[in-house]
């Protein structure tokens, strides 16, 4: 298949850019007071800093999201994983707005994870990696906002983990932002949540081909447990009117009498997902990326509301009315306390039958509200 020609609106052909934010000798301090250098980030932007700086989103990304976010790599078929949103003309217009992805930390596309070399050893980190925090992703968030010379950013949003990466930044460091937009999150994980993920944990530590998280030394990977972890999440993003929508209990054509092999649409689906995400994703990564979910409670802090009082932003809650995994009360909670302490918020639930995927995906009133809430934000910082 060759090169997908750019639709209009896309941002055409982009490249990915590096940025080393902490090195050895100046290391990232981390939540549990461990040090972490040199820092490597991945990250890519989309649009152009206007002459007073005041009109940068920074994108906070998903558990397997990357910096990808919009338009084409070179020769790739695929956009990004926001496209839909990002680009001109959109609601993340970028004749008016300077967007920023990275990757996070702790990921593998670019950006230091478990898989980069440890230099004090030169082999990759694996399990030595420090655990991650919520606010060790923020820190590095901000070291790139500086590194770029943007002091304030019009807003910082993500959806599911990303939302949670805003609502640590806004509570901490609320004069960075002027909005802070929580899509499809929480301010904390319930214990149905954090078992969801011990499964997915589970799964890959027991593969065989785990090595104790040195897989990568070995030339080997945990390919089986991570791809059953993808579909067990998977099924966790959509809601059941999505799935019966899509599959029903439709069969899989060859299938001529019962057995234990994949019979069913759905499972072909699963099993699809499970193959393409190992391609693409490492099992440490995912070890990391998810624990910092299950740590994640930010208003267990008696002080967590104090900052905003010094400085006030403006907030941006939206949830969708099928999402199961981080449902609408989850973002209810995040907007009682915002409002408890005082702080203008706009919440919006959007009626989706696509579950927690929703926040992924082209829906008008979805698109429609964030392209009217920025449009507003910008007037007001300009004003």
């Amino acid at each position: 298949m060759g090169h997908q020609v750019p639709e209009s609106g896309s941002v055409g052909i982009v490249t990915t850019a590096t940025a080393t934010l902490f090195s050895v000798d100046n290391p990232l301090r981390m939540s549990n007071g461990d040090s972490l250098g040199p820092v490597d980030v991945a990250y890519e932007t989309y649009g152009e800093l206007n002459e007073t700086r005041d009109n940068a989103i920074f994108i906070c990304h998903a558990l397997t999201g990357d910096a990808h976010a919009a338009g084409f790599h070179e020769g790739a078929t695929r956009p990004g994983w926001w496209d839909n949103l990002i680009g001109p003309g959109k609601p993340l217009d970028t004749d008016r707005y300077f967007v920023i992805c990275p990757n996070l930390i702790g990921g593998c596309q670019g950006s230091t994870g478990p898989s980069s070399i440890n230099p004090a050893t030169g082999k990759a980190y694996g399990l030595d990696f420090p655990v991650l925090m919520m606010r060790d992703l923020v820190a590095v968030h901000r070291a790139l906002v500086q590194h770029l010379g943007i002091d304030r950013l019009l807003a910082a949003m993500g959806g599911s983990l990303g939302g949670m990466q805003v609502l640590q930044w806004a509570l901490d460091n609320p004069e960075d932002l002027a909005n802070a937009i929580v899509i499809a999150a929480s301010s904390r994980l319930t214990a149905q949540n954090i078992a969801f993920s011990a499964v997915a944990r589970r799964a890959i530590m027991t593969d065989p081909q785990f090595s104790d998280g040195e897989y990568a030394a070995s030339g080997l990977t945990p390919d089986t447990g991570l791809s059953i972890a993808r579909m067990m999440a998977h099924i966790t993003y959509l809601s059941e009117d999505a799935l019966t929508e899509k599959f029903g209990r439709q069969a899989q054509p060859a299938v001529d009498e019962p057995g234990l092999g994949v019979h069913f649409a759905v499972e072909s689906y699963l099993d699809h997902q499970g193959k393409t995400f190992v391609e693409r994703f490492d099992a440490l990564s995912y070890l990391y990326l998810s624990r910092v979910m299950d740590y994640f409670d930010p208003f267990a802090d008696p002080q967590a509301l104090s900052r905003l009082t010094q400085h006030p932003l403006r907030w941006l809650v939206i949830s969708f009315d099928t999402d199961w995994r981080f449902g609408t009360e989850h973002s209810r909670r995040i907007v009682r306390r915002l409002e408890h302490a005082g702080q203008p918020v706009s919440f919006r639930e959007i009626t989706s039958p696509w579950g927690h995927d929703s926040f992924l995906l082209k829906l008008d009133d979805y698109h429609a509200t964030l392209r009217s809430y920025l449009q507003w934000a910008q007037r007001e910082v300009q004003a």
